[in-house]
């Protein structure tokens, strides 16, 4: 196969692949964060305790991190057709990527909450702040660079399962290394693929790398100003002495003197 037979094939591939993982890392973002949120509020020591509703969210989370994608994909197929239309290609494989990507991302951003110190939170309700500012005011803004890390770990965790997807009809660079790469033995498609899917993976991780580093730098300069004023205190009344302007106690000599 020459590169101008290659070159239509690898360019809308590369654009079905990046569709897919576009698509199913919004969608994970959009539900997985209220899932983590969740599973930290109602966690014991929580501000809405509720282990009951906490074990229910983490089963659920566990369960569906518990299926490998193939078989996912395989067994969602009257759903995703219910849902989208199609069980195959681009806009099939987008709903099992989600599915599967949610409680994979939910995870993470339990993780990424956890790490959040627990004394801005009991100084935020001290100061009569409710569940939504606790949220959007503090643990949110604080978890900033972890979550982005986690976004980034899940954009390219997708990218593989694109790939698996691609096997099995979803369309993508998957798709085209199985279907030319190894049915058909073109060699050098199967390597440029590759090739592309390694460069994916290192400039998602390079450019989120990036962004984590500039928000952990605000970050610190913001809790360290935010700890500072929490930590600053009236100075508790002391008794007077010579220098509040009391009159200072008779000596021993005055005494004898007087």
């Amino acid at each position: 196969m020459t590169w101008s037979q290659m070159q239509p094939l690898l360019y809308n591939n590369t654009l079905d692949t990046l569709f897919m993982v576009w698509w199913s890392t919004f969608y994970a973002v959009l539900f997985g964060i209220p899932l983590g949120v969740l599973l930290i509020l109602t966690d014991r020591g929580g501000v809405l305790q509720n282990v009951v509703v906490n074990k229910i969210i983490g089963a659920v989370v566990n369960i569906g991190r518990s299926f490998p994608f193939l078989i996912l994909m395989v067994a969602l197929i009257p759903f995703t057709r219910l849902i989208v239309g199609v069980s195959i290609g681009p806009t099939g494989a987008v709903v099992p990527l989600v599915i599967a990507a949610i409680p994979f991302f939910a995870r993470l951003v339990e993780a990424a909450l956890r790490e959040v110190d627990h004394g801005l939170i009991e100084a935020a309700q001290s100061m009569g702040g409710g569940t939504w500012t606790i949220v959007f005011k503090v643990l949110l803004p604080q978890a900033l660079p972890a979550l982005v890390a986690a976004v980034t770990t899940t954009v390219i965790t997708l990218i593989g399962y694109s790939a698996i997807a691609g096997a099995v009809g979803g369309g993508g660079l998957g798709n085209l290394a199985y279907t030319y790469g190894y049915l058909q033995y073109e060699t050098n498609l199967m390597v440029i693929t590759i090739v592309l899917l390694i460069v994916l993976v290192v400039a998602v991780q390079l450019l989120g790398d990036l962004f984590v580093r500039r928000l952990a730098r605000r970050g610190s300069r913001g809790s360290s100003s935010v700890r500072v004023g929490l930590r600053k205190a009236p100075a508790p009344a002391t008794a007077a002495g010579p220098s509040d302007g009391a009159a200072p106690a008779d000596t021993p000599k005055e005494r004898v003197g007087a």
